[in-house]
């Protein structure tokens, strides 16, 4: 539930969700996940890097998720709580499943090429600074509109650790940069799901009386 909800009994939706300028905003978001989704995934696999393929894997499922927010803008509190539910379940398996394949990459894994990590990683840091300003504005929305900016603001944070990951791995010639971020992506995904599985919670409370009369 936003900040702004707090002094009201009822808070069904959010003005600003259903704005023309927040349809452009995530359009422009989707479009650029989509592309640097597909940027990552090759250079990822080229590079040997774990943290790049933990964020285009990211990059993809924000992609999605921008895709589902703008399906759900005109809808009611009940459905932007259940995305936003959906949204914060499917961070915290994003979550999971970065750990373990950090695990088993800490056993099996070689050096990732630093110089590809470096590039590609400021390119996606440029990506994402640029989706998280073009979201600020709406970060106090309801859950669902703060699942977005939570996502933007995380990823934004991720690429500044990929791009000090490629230094390390250069610098040390191992792996075990590239592996320190990508748990580290991992657990701040934990820590934002938590919030948003919190707040999406309390508007299925308060949407469902609504929704049964």
């Amino acid at each position: 539930m936003s900040h702004a909800c707090h002094d009201h009994d009822h808070c069904s939706s959010s003005p600003a969700a259903d704005s023309p300028r927040y349809r452009r905003v995530l359009w422009a978001a989707l479009l650029i996940n989509a592309a640097m989704a597909v940027i990552e995934v090759a250079s990822g696999w080229r590079a040997g890097s774990l943290s790049l393929w933990a964020d285009a894997v990211d990059f993809i499922g924000d992609a999605a998720n921008y895709g589902a927010s703008l399906a759900v803008l005109s809808a009611g509190l009940l459905w932007r709580a259940r995305l936003a539910w959906l949204k914060g379940v499917t961070m915290a398996v994003f979550g999971l499943g970065v750990l373990a394949h950090a695990a088993w990459s800490a056993w099996a894994g070689t050096a990732p090429e630093a110089a590809t990590m470096g590039i590609v990683g400021a390119l996606a840091l440029a990506a994402n600074v640029g989706v998280a300003l073009m979201l600020y504005a709406f970060r106090e929305g309801d859950a669902n509109m703060r699942a977005v900016w939570l996502c933007s603001r995380n990823d934004a944070l991720g690429n500044v650790a990929v791009v000090a990951a490629a230094g390390g791995v250069a610098l040390t010639g191992q792996a075990w940069p590239d592996l320190l971020v990508a748990v580290a992506m991992a657990g701040l995904a934990l820590h934002s799901s938590r919030d948003v599985l919190r707040r999406a919670r309390q508007e299925l409370r308060e949407a469902a009386p609504a929704h049964a009369h």
